[in-house]
């Protein structure tokens, strides 16, 4: 039997995804209660129903719109063979997908806008950074475990430079209004994924025999 979703956590759903990117756009200081209710339709009383705070509604949304952009850019990677291949993957998916959630990548978004301001929001998105990381990480291991990616390679450093460059692009591509920082990144990260693969020395040619 399926599980029967009640019209309240419906609700709270629908909540969430609508406010999702109000947040994401304009950050936590920048989206009022009366935003949320003017996208909704719902009263002030009707939101606190299902949310004790603006905090609480806020976190959630930070979740919703994260799990939508990992979605987004992760769709189909399983099938995806090799580790270098799957790396690439990622950084053309970053590069040429656009956000799930209007706004730009939630997690730049908000570790910029939370800092210090806002620590509950400001460890959702260390998390959230945290988690990509590992992601990565775990395919680069996988790749010098299957011989693909050189034994000296460490994952970690693979996996901050990849992130740190795909976001630091878009934040540059957002503020010029274009792709050019990103199809850069894409283009030093392609040189560097290169660099990480194992050469499989090519075996010289078998001389023609003759009669």
């Amino acid at each position: 039997m399926g599980v029967t979703v009640s019209k309240g956590d419906l609700t709270r759903e629908r909540i969430v995804a609508q406010a999702a990117p109000i947040f994401n756009q304009r950050g936590f200081a920048g989206c009022s209660m009366a935003d949320v209710m003017e996208v909704t339709g719902l009263e002030k009383g009707g939101l606190y129903r299902h949310f004790s705070s603006k905090q609480a509604l806020a976190e959630e949304a930070f979740k919703y719109s994260l799990a939508q952009s990992v979605k987004t850019r992760t769709a189909d990677l399983g099938h995806i063979e090799g580790a270098v291949e799957k790396l690439r993957y990622v950084v053309r998916r970053f590069v040429e997908t656009p956000s799930a959630v209007a706004g730009g990548c939630p997690l730049m978004n908000t570790a910029i806008d939370a800092d210090d301001a806002n620590p509950e929001l400001r460890a959702l998105a260390k998390k959230g950074f945290a988690r990509w990381k590992t992601r990565l990480g775990g395919i680069v291991e996988a790749g010098i475990e299957a011989g693909e990616i050189r034994a000296e390679v460490e994952p970690r450093r693979v996996a901050n430079v990849m992130i740190a460059a795909l976001e630091g692009a878009l934040t540059i591509s957002r503020l010029d209004g274009d792709k050019e920082a990103l199809r850069d990144a894409a283009w030093m990260l392609e040189r560097m994924l290169e660099g990480i693969k194992v050469v499989k020395e090519k075996r010289p040619a078998r001389a023609a025999v003759t009669s």
